[in-house]
């Protein structure tokens, strides 16, 4: 048998906010009092039991103030509570909030004295990073100079800033080191944007630098940045504002009359980017118009709108996109346009292809293991059995989706084999009592989960498995499911399952599951996935709860199951969430044939889109996984039928295949006619 195990983190769409943790015991639904600031949320707040704390202490009410003037930006108020939170855990979080509100006025011996007694912490380097940012904005050298090298980490604002330093030291010399974050599609921090006008006030950006980041802004789809871009050029090489215009307003109409002067450089440029924009939206229509004038194009020009074409089809899922990324060969592909070129050949199921795009990859991307497999599945295809037997069997003992359809590949069953720690109530209780555990039981009660997250990271960060499970054990006692989880993913050798793979609210989740007549561990792969089973979470998209129901559609399916007395604060109640989740998954697998893969997908992204990324041929579910256009949601559907795989195993299911699961997906039909308004393509639940 193989011990797998699937490593993976909530959607990428998880900018979550939580409510204050309920009680131990607690079944009422604090959402009303989330956002309140009244006595009667601070009084319920005080009475929680906190940890280890038999009861909260006095001054968690000022510390519930201080965190309320922070967040009002209340310096005078935040000043009359502080001394009053002397020798609280959470001290250093108000002294922290006073220097923060005042950070270009603080004496720096403050802040040095802050950054001394609490190094090590989170808000330590937090602040040192905060503060080097606003010392350089200050131009405070010196002072930046002494501290930049203590610093825990560079974000790109910090590194620009740095440059900056740098120059006033070494001189223009240094803004050869800003190169690297001029090279980018996006926006990038005002402390770049000073680097980038001095290099280009030196010369030392050219038009030819200006063109190339132009065209990455536009490969991002980021119209806005590509326009702003054209205003630094030369004044002889700028492009007209109506040239300009046609290519972002009529791309279309204006690339298939050829109204571009490809004999310049900013009408070939133009011409590119209109043939990008078009081809986002339609890239049939402008491969018909490319293929009419792309030979009055350089060849390396010719190449470039080649693979724009081919890129572009391919995440739109257009069969002819295998072939259009053969006339693409000659163009230099970012990590990005490679994987979309293996992906156009899985869609066609052209083998030979698949594995042609994998060996073109460097090595540090073909290694990765989706790559690995469809390397091996395009061998088998191939008559090459031994080497993608081989392939198979490496991928086999690895612990994620891969492995497990590597493992199937070869004929074994999926049993994951656990290795928990021993029961130790001692070091459970001696874990539990360390200031950091404690900071952070205090501080997600306190509605101030960001905070308790950066805690937890700095508390297993390093640590070795049996560390790591211990503190998963510790999280999990305390009912901090998504930490708990989270450590137990991250062991290297030795595995609990059981802590990976939690069923917490078991009654809840089993009974919804069985009135809606879906598979229990798929609920269970599918909340693990969504929340990590923290009841009361709020994504920044505003869904809500377990199974993460956006309220429209909660009270859609209110009015489908005659609850008229439904109130959206009822979400976060674990039992209506997993009634309304498990009915809403139930409807949309009726309407999409009654595949997961396709129900899973539908969930994320919403069942139009769903039903549009069908084929239209027979592809098998995998395919169908490996080629969805959009990065979370591919993501999301591995993640969710391989956590059903393991959840099967806990919950004692039968064994179902995940080559089951995926199925085959048949062309698209009319099944969505009935989606209800609010859940159409653009919307999940």
């Amino acid at each position: 048998m193989i011990a797998i195990e699937v490593v993976g983190a909530m959607s990428d769409n998880v900018a979550m906010t939580t409510m204050p943790h309920r009680c131990a015991g607690q079944r009422s639904h604090p959402r009303s009092l989330a956002h309140g600031q009244g006595a009667l949320r601070t009084m319920l707040l005080t009475l929680c039991v906190l940890g280890t704390h038999a009861l909260a202490q006095p001054s968690d009410v000022d510390f519930l103030a201080a965190r309320d003037a922070f967040r009002a930006n209340d310096a005078i108020k935040l000043d009359r509570v502080v001394p009053r939170l002397k020798g609280h855990p959470l001290e250093q979080y108000a002294n922290y909030w006073q220097i923060r509100l005042r950070l270009d006025d603080t004496d720096p011996e403050r802040v040095r004295a802050f950054l001394a007694r609490y190094a090590g912490t989170p808000l330590a380097d937090r602040l040192r990073t905060e503060w080097l940012k606003s010392l350089a904005k200050r131009e405070q050298w010196a002072l930046f100079a002494a501290e930049y090298p203590l610093r825990a980490g560079d974000d790109t604002d910090l590194a620009c800033y740095a440059i900056q330093w740098k120059r006033q030291r070494d001189g223009d010399a240094a803004l050869d080191e800003a190169r690297v974050y001029w090279a980018s599609g996006q926006e990038q921090p005002e402390s770049c944007q000073v680097l980038f006008a001095a290099m280009l006030k030196l010369q030392r950006l050219t038009a030819q630098d200006i063109w190339g980041r132009f065209r990455l802004a536009h490969e991002a789809g980021n119209a806005r940045l590509a326009t702003r871009l054209t205003l630094d050029l030369p004044p002889a090489e700028r492009p007209f504002v109506r040239e300009l215009d046609r290519a972002e307003r009529s791309a279309a109409q204006s690339l298939a009359k050829n109204e571009f002067r490809p004999a310049s450089v900013q009408g070939r440029e133009l011409a590119l980017y209109a043939l990008d924009r078009a081809a986002r939206s339609d890239s049939s229509s402008a491969h018909e118009a490319w293929i009419k004038v792309r030979d009055r194009f350089p060849p390396a020009d010719r190449a470039y709108g080649n693979l724009l074409i081919a890129y572009q089809g391919a995440r739109t899922l257009q069969p002819a996109a295998n072939e259009w990324y053969r006339e693409a060969l000659a163009s230099t592909q970012n990590a990005e346009q490679r994987a979309w070129r293996a992906r156009a050949a899985l869609r066609a199921r052209n083998w030979p292809d698949v594995l042609s795009a994998v060996e073109a990859m460097p090595e540090d991307q073909a290694l990765d293991p989706a790559w690995r497999y469809w390397k091996a599945r395009a061998l088998a295809a191939m008559g090459q059995s031994d080497d993608a037997t081989r392939l198979y069997a490496t991928l086999a003992t690895e612990q994620h989706f891969y492995g497990l359809m590597a493992a199937e590949a070869l004929g074994a069953a999926i049993m994951p084999i656990s290795e928990p720690l021993p029961p130790d109530d001692a070091a459970v209780a001696a874990f539990t009592a360390r200031a950091a555990v404690q900071r952070v039981i205090m501080l997600t009660n306190f509605d101030l989960r960001s905070e308790a997250l950066r805690e937890w990271l700095y508390i297993v960060r390093g640590q070795g498995d049996e560390t790591l499970l211990l503190a998963a054990e510790v999280a999990r006692r305390n009912g901090l499911y998504d930490r708990s989880i989270n450590s137990a993913d991250r062991t290297q050798r030795r595995h609990d399952f059981a802590l990976r793979y939690q069923t917490p609210y078991r009654d809840e989740i089993a009974q919804a599951a069985r009135d809606a007549q879906v598979d229990p561990a798929w609920v269970y792969g599918l909340t693990r996935q969504e929340s990590r089973f923290v009841a009361n979470i709020v994504s920044s998209a505003g869904a809500v709860g377990l199974m993460q129901l956006m309220p429209p559609t909660a009270r859609w399916v209110a009015k489908q199951t005659g609850r008229a007395d439904f109130r959206a604060t009822q979400l976060q109640d674990p039992s209506i969430n997993a009634q309304f989740g498990t009915f809403y998954l139930r409807y949309v697998l009726d309407r999409l044939d009654g595949l997961p893969v396709l129900a899973t997908a539908a969930y994320n992204a919403g069942p139009g889109r769903a039903q549009a990324w069908r084929g239209a041929t027979p592809i098998e579910g995998a395919i169908y996984a490996e080629t969805i256009p959009f990065n979370e949601t591919r993501d999301y559907v591995k993640k969710v039928l391989a956590n059903a795989m393991f959840y099967q195993a806990q919950l004692g299911l039968p064994y179902v295949p995940l080559r089951e699961r995926l199925g085959m997906v048949t062309p698209a039909g009319s099944a969505l006619a009935s989606v209800p308004a609010g859940d159409r393509p653009d919307e999940t639940r």
